[in-house]
C-alpha cells in the first residue's frame, strides 16, 4: 500500500487544504508537524520552497497544496472535482481566488496601522460580496450545489479564521449576505474540515495573531 505523509504546520491554511482531501478520500496518512521558525534539515532538503505543506508519497515528495490536492483527486475515489473540463477549471480558478482571499486575510491581520486594517476589511468585503453573488446563483448546501469539492476544502479554512477575528472585533464582514452564512456553518460542521486543525487551534491561532505586533494585535490586547 501507498504511505502517505502530509508535512504541516498547525496553523496553516494550505496544510488544511490537503488534510481536508485526504479525509474526504478516507485514506490513512501520517501527519508530521514542523516548526516553520526553527526548520529541520530534513525538511529543507525536502521542501523547494521551504514550505508547508508537502505530501511524501512513499519515496517522491509534492509540494504546493493545489498539486497536492489535483493528485490526490486524480489518484483516490471519490472525485472531488467536477467531470467536465470547463467546470473544473472554474473550480480551479475558484480556488485561486480564496487564495487570494488568504493574502488579504494576511494583510488584515499584520495591518500596523488603523488605516492599513481599514483597507484590508475593504478588499476582504470586496471579495466577499463577489461570493454572496456567485452563491446566489447556486442550489445546495456546497458551492457547486449538493456535491463537496475541492473548491469548499479551499474555504474552510478560510472562513476559520474569522472564527477568531470575531471575538474581538466586527467588521461585519458576513452582514447582510445569507449565502455566505450559510455556507460558512455547513463547511465548519463538515467533519473533514473540522478534524483538519488540531483542537488547541483557536488557542494557537490567538496566541499567533496577539504575537504579531500590529493593530489588530493591540485591538484584541485591549478587548481582554
Amino acid at each position: 500500500m501507498t504511505q502517505l505523509k502530509l508535512v504541516s504546520h498547525a496553523l496553516c491554511p494550505y496544510v488544511q487544504r490537503a488534510a481536508i482531501t485526504l479525509t474526504e478520500k478516507q485514506v490513512s496518512f501520517e501527519r508530521i508537524v514542523v516548526d516553520l521558525g526553527n526548520k529541520p534539515e530534513w525538511f529543507r532538503a525536502l521542501s523547494p520552497l521551504g514550505k508547508v505543506p508537502l505530501l511524501v508519497v512513499d519515496d517522491a515528495v509534492l509540494f504546493e497544496s493545489a498539486a497536492i490536492c489535483d493528485y490526490l483527486d486524480e489518484t483516490i475515489a471519490p472525485r472531488l472535482h467536477p467531470a467536465d473540463p470547463i467546470r473544473r477549471a472554474q473550480h480551479r480558478a475558484w480556488i485561486e481566488f480564496a487564495s487570494s482571499l488568504l493574502n488579504d486575510i494576511w494583510g488584515f491581520y499584520i495591518a500596523s496601522d488603523a488605516a492599513g486594517l481599514e483597507r484590508k476589511t475593504a478588499d476582504i468585503a470586496t471579495k466577499f460580496q463577489r461570493l454572496e453573488d456567485e452563491l446566489a446563483n447556486r442550489e445546495g448546501p456546497y458551492f457547486s450545489g449538493a456535491d463537496f469539492s475541492l473548491v469548499d476544502a479551499a474555504f474552510g479554512p478560510v472562513f476559520r479564521y474569522f472564527d477568531v477575528f470575531e471575538q474581538y472585533i466586527d467588521p461585519g464582514f458576513f452582514d447582510g449576505k445569507p449565502n455566505l452564512q450559510a455556507w460558512r456553518r455547513v463547511l465548519a460542521a463538515r467533519t473533514s474540515i473540522r478534524e483538519a486543525v488540531s483542537p488547541d487551534y483557536p488557542k494557537l491561532l490567538d496566541i499567533f495573531l496577539r504575537n504579531r505586533g500590529s493593530y489588530l494585535s493591540s485591538l484584541m490586547k485591549a478587548a481582554a
